[in-house]
């Protein structure tokens, strides 16, 4: 079994310039690190980890925080953190908080009693007062979901842009009675509800109370929001859902009502899911690069374990949405 000595003699380095590039230690050149790993791959040298580990009192496990795993949206975030994750020695814990505050602070005490070395959060529950003594006991990185008062670093989507660049394609299909599905008040709806009446605003339309819904995340809430929209005296003619699994159970409850899509109702989704080039007719919704704010929100979690990176906000990362029009509209 190979061993530190055997690697710095292969490579013709001292051990302590080794240990340096194993222990990820700064002020070492990038000709000297590759050599040492390009070394240890021949050799078959496996630095003890645990051992390492517990000098630098890590576990190299990062608890990501998600609201629901059935939702495609997030397994593509997912997919972008755990790339990163794998490239750097890091393993996953997926934590489901089903939307619930409790279950939200109960994965948060993972990090006090330090079980894992941070947190990533991809939606929130509580109310950032609450979260804000855990930032003490590591980094807290918010994906996606947001918080105007966080201080924490922040990787999000420009959820206003995308919602106005939505609603004004329905205004311009010549749509002057909109309904609007949101989730719930979070840093995230509140910005996705601006964009909408901004657009509305633009085009002096006036959007009524009832066309107006709460709380639509799932499938069965898009069937339960529909039914509503039948009931009503005056039907909205489009609809902008908050997501791809309501817009594509509203297509099918449209169908089975007799209702043509978009003849008789317009329906946008949000995030560009694969139901939405799967289903018929195809769905007109928001491109929303779940992967790469991923990516992003690991890689600022690594450089703020490293100290590369102050763990406080300096600035928010924000990347643009794009519609995608398909024939829903």
């Amino acid at each position: 079994m190979a061993t530190i000595a055997d690697v710095a003699d292969y490579t013709g380095l001292s051990r302590a310039t080794v240990s340096r590039v194993i222990n990820d230690y700064p002020h070492v050149s990038k000709d000297k690190r590759q050599l040492v790993h390009e070394a240890m791959k021949e050799l078959g040298y496996f630095p003890n980890t645990s051992a390492r580990n517990l000098r630098n009192r890590r576990t190299n496990l990062v608890a990501v925080l998600i609201p629901r795993l059935t939702n495609p949206f997030f397994t593509l975030i997912l997919d972008g953190i755990e790339k990163v994750a794998e490239e750097n020695g890091f393993q996953l814990i997926i934590c489901q908080t089903k939307s619930s505050k409790k279950k939200e602070l109960e994965f948060l005490n993972l990090l006090q009693t330090k079980q894992v070395d941070g947190v990533i959060f991809t939606s929130i529950e509580n109310d950032w007062e609450q979260i804000q003594p855990y930032t003490a006991h590591g980094p807290i990185i918010l994906c996606n979901e947001y918080h105007h008062d966080a201080t924490v670093p922040m990787v999000r989507l420009n959820q206003v842009q995308g919602s106005y660049l939505g609603t004004k394609h329905l205004i311009e299909r010549g749509h002057q009675r909109l309904a609007y599905c949101m989730g719930s008040t979070s840093g995230l709806s509140n910005d996705r509800r601006k964009g909408f009446f901004q657009a509305v605003d633009e085009a002096g339309l006036e959007v009524k109370s009832e066309w107006i819904f709460h709380d639509t995340y799932t499938m069965e809430d898009g069937v339960k929001t529909f039914n509503q929209i039948l009931t009503l005296t005056e039907r909205p003619t489009a609809i902008f859902t908050g997501g791809d699994e309501v817009a594509a159970a509203m297509v099918k409850e449209a169908k089975r009502n007799g209702l043509d899509v978009p003849g008789d109702m317009a329906i946008l989704g949000f995030d560009d899911q694969p139901i939405a080039s799967m289903i018929e007719p195809e769905l007109t919704t928001i491109y929303q690069p779940g992967a790469e704010i991923g990516s992003r929100a690991m890689t600022i979690f690594i450089d703020c374990l490293k100290g590369k990176r102050e763990r406080v906000r300096q600035s928010v990362m924000e990347l643009p949405l794009s519609l995608v029009i398909r024939k829903s509209t």
